[in-house]
């Protein structure tokens, strides 16, 4: 669906992106992390045919975005951080417009129009000045537009940057709605978000790719270790008792009543603890491990480190 292969773009002597190369199939729900900086925007604004690269190639559906630019653009939706609306038309007339300026056909430009209001849950405000909305409506519009030429490829820059939770809800909402419908690639320092709707993540930092793998196979990144968390009724000090079970790597008592314990990633030594709290009869209040998550994933990868790349 979409290929990029060693992608470089430079100004002057410094490089926004170097050297990337990455496969995105049809279907695929995919998070473009990185610091600001990182080349994010860029690579989006390469993919879609707005910036051409120092050297390089990218395909969309086959077709290359430089020597088949029409081709690429019939395919792609494309939303960018701020979204180029004008303010003075209504919601219903700037999709009109926008279908013209994509070339629907004449035959198409109604029901497209129908099916992206739809999908945005706009027609309610379809006869609105644009400028009159909330931010998040006109974030919805700005989806919408990307969307009234029902292309196979979705590709959002930010899109709920700015927007208050309950918007930013409404915007996830979507986009899990769009999936299955489109391949999406969605740009976002929201992390949750990325775990929330997509399938696969690309991380770049300093302008070289650094992480392509799936949601699943992050997991394969976690070290070899666990977190638990434990509260008990006993009111003393068990921590020495804990380090004695084989597979604890280390105890700390937050209070008289809880514990972090460290453990190898091994559901024996969960076992052993549990039931040493029993035979103790130490009272078993609460009981949680820390899972690892995109940010930890996130930071571990572009905080500090160096720019060598990960692929699992």
């Amino acid at each position: 669906m979409i290929q990029v292969d060693n992608l470089v773009k430079t100004y002057g002597d410094r490089f926004a992106i170097n050297n990337i190369s990455f496969k995105i199939n049809k279907g695929d729900v995919v998070g473009l992390l990185g610091p600001n900086g990182a080349g994010k925007s860029t690579t989006m604004k390469i993919i879609t045919g707005l910036m051409s690269p120092t050297s390089g190639t990218a395909k969309v559906c086959g077709f290359d975005v430089f020597e088949n630019p029409l081709e690429v653009k019939k395919r792609i939706g494309y939303l960018p951080e701020n979204p180029p609306l004008y303010l003075d038309m209504t919601v219903e007339n700037y999709l009109k417009y926008v279908t013209e300026l994509k070339k629907v056909s004449i035959k198409e430009c109604a029901s497209n129009v129908e099916s992206a209001l739809e999908k945005t849950q706009l027609k309610d405000v379809r006869h609105r000045i644009i400028k009159n909305l909330s931010k998040g409506f006109k974030q919805r519009v700005g989806i919408a537009q990307a969307l009234v030429s029902r292309p196979e490829i979705l590709i959002l820059d930010e899109p709920t940057v700015g927007l208050d939770p309950k918007q930013v809800a409404e915007i996830r909402d979507l986009i899990n709605e769009l999936k299955g419908q489109h391949t999406i690639i969605l740009s976002t320092h929201i992390l949750s978000e990325v775990q929330a709707v997509c399938n696969k993540i690309i991380i770049i930092h300093q302008g070289k790719l650094i992480l392509d793998d799936s949601i699943e196979n992050i997991q394969k990144l976690r070290q070899p270790q666990t977190q638990l968390n434990i509260k008990v009724r006993l009111d003393k000090d068990l921590s020495f008792e804990f380090k004695k079970i084989s597979g604890v790597l280390s105890v700390n008592q937050v209070n008289p009543c809880s514990y972090r314990i460290q453990i190898e990633d091994d559901e024996v030594t969960t076992e052993a603890i549990l039931e040493f709290i029993i035979q103790t009869k130490a009272g078993l209040l609460e009981m949680s491990v820390n899972e690892n998550n995109l940010e930890d994933v996130f930071l571990s990868l572009t905080y500090n480190k160096s720019e060598e790349a990960v692929k699992i």
